[in-house]
């Protein structure tokens, strides 16, 4: 009998705490780790260059939060905020196994629409989501390797740049509330994004970068 009476007063406690979690005027405020794994496609470096050459893009991890606001009990709107992201940019192509030919940080500043299927009183909740991503690409290193591909010397290195771009991003994702006021997440996001890559030479290099991004948080309610 008490056995019975434990099991139904957590039930009781569970469902509440579902019908509170994700429902209308609720402000989520969570945190957690985003893998971004661009998908490029690279153009060929403007001349003079060796024919075919290209770049590849390598993926990074770092720390993301962000704050999500329950509109509706059905739409929502999240902003992540997280700390930048660091990529390796290497030779592909032409110039595939020459190594790494500098680093670029990145900061994906976006805002997303979301919709939430089912109830707000269910205890998980896929949900889709659109908006834009601003990529802002900034603090690009170059390497003994680029210069040495480009023609660059010790005295006058090449240096690089990266041109900001804005973009598409679309979500696929899940949440499920853990307690009355916490909940964990998880989605996974495309975003549509091109860049055109500088060198201190006058050459240039168009990319697609077209990242996937996975993303896992854990948040509270207020």
């Amino acid at each position: 009998m008490k056995t019975k009476f434990l099991f139904g007063t957590l039930a009781a406690l569970f469902a509440m705490g579902s019908a509170c979690a994700q429902s209308a005027g609720s402000i989520v405020v969570y945190g957690g780790f985003t893998q971004i794994n661009p998908r490029v496609q690279s153009g060929d470096l403007t001349a003079p260059s060796l024919s075919g050459t290209k770049v590849d893009v390598k993926k990074d991890t770092s720390f993301v939060g962000g704050v999500t606001y329950y509109w509706t009990d059905n739409i929502s709107i999240d902003v992540p905020i997280g700390l930048p992201f660091e990529h390796d940019v290497v030779g592909a192509g032409a110039i595939e196994g020459t190594g790494k030919l500098g680093s670029v940080k990145s900061l994906p500043i976006t805002l997303l629409g979301q919709y939430r299927f089912g109830e707000a009183t269910s205890a998980f909740r896929p949900f889709v989501g659109a908006g834009l991503t601003y990529g802002h690409f900034y603090k690009p290193k170059a390497t003994a390797t680029l210069s040495g591909i480009t023609g660059g010397t010790p005295s006058n290195p090449t240096t690089l740049s990266m041109k900001s771009r804005l973009g598409a991003t679309l979500e696929l994702g899940g949440a499920y509330n853990l307690t009355k006021d916490w909940s964990a997440s998880l989605s996974v996001t495309k975003t549509f994004i091109k860049t055109t890559g500088s060198l201190s030479t006058g050459q240039t290099i168009e990319t697609t970068l077209d990242p996937v991004s996975i993303k896992f948080g854990v948040g509270y309610r207020f």
